[in-house]
């Protein structure tokens, strides 16, 4: 009687699972009690750099308990890279600075601040560089026709900027914020602008 090479690996599984006792019952009691299974999942964007890949955080009790990528985002797919895996310690992080802190010129020390001084003084200080390089007007040259020639001349226009500061923008903030940012930078005078995305 010949055995075909199906019939062999059959017999053989057969053998195996009822050699064994096969059990699963431990493996779905274990499958059952996932950390997760009670909590608020909800879907996010990772603040690190501009790919923008989605993310999904499981929150309990208000606390993050778990950070995975989003299968479901076109971006992504699920995956995360290094730093978007330790997102996580964003927020779950007992080192985490949470208090504003300053240290004054010529010290080797941090010190607590209040959100207050922190905000009052870099408001100081942004209203000091801003007055001191700020243009209202600057010189430009223009060409002008007339009658058949082309003349280049002189004006004075009008250009309210500040060449005293700069802004790199983050990849953390979403269109809106960036937007309303762009506007409150520009009302400041701002030229040199730029994003983390472009660096």
């Amino acid at each position: 009687m010949g055995v075909s090479r199906r019939d062999f690996l059959k017999i053989s599984g057969a053998s195996l699972a009822a050699g064994i006792g096969l059990n699963v019952q431990p493996l779905e009691a274990k499958a059952a009690d996932l950390p997760i299974r009670y909590a608020r999942e909800t879907t996010t964007i990772c603040p690190y750099c501009s790919v923008g890949c989605g993310m999904i955080v499981h929150t309990l009790n208000g606390n993050v308990i778990n950070v995975e990528g989003d299968p479901d985002h076109p971006i992504n797919e699920g995956s995360l890279c290094p730093k978007g895996s330790s997102v996580y310690q964003l927020r779950e992080n007992p080192a985490r600075v949470t208090k504003p802190m300053y240290r004054a010129a010529g010290s080797d020390q941090w010190q607590t601040v209040t959100w207050e001084w922190a905000v009052d003084e870099i408001a100081k200080r942004v209203k000091k560089s801003r007055d001191a390089s700020f243009l209202p007007t600057s010189k430009i040259k223009v060409k002008e026709k007339v009658g058949d020639a082309e003349v280049e001349k002189e004006i004075e226009a009008v250009v309210n900027r500040t060449m005293g500061m700069a802004s790199v923008g983050s990849a953390a903030l979403d269109n809106e914020e960036c937007y309303l940012y762009q506007k409150f930078l520009r009302g400041l005078g701002l030229v040199y602008i730029e994003h983390q995305a472009r660096i």
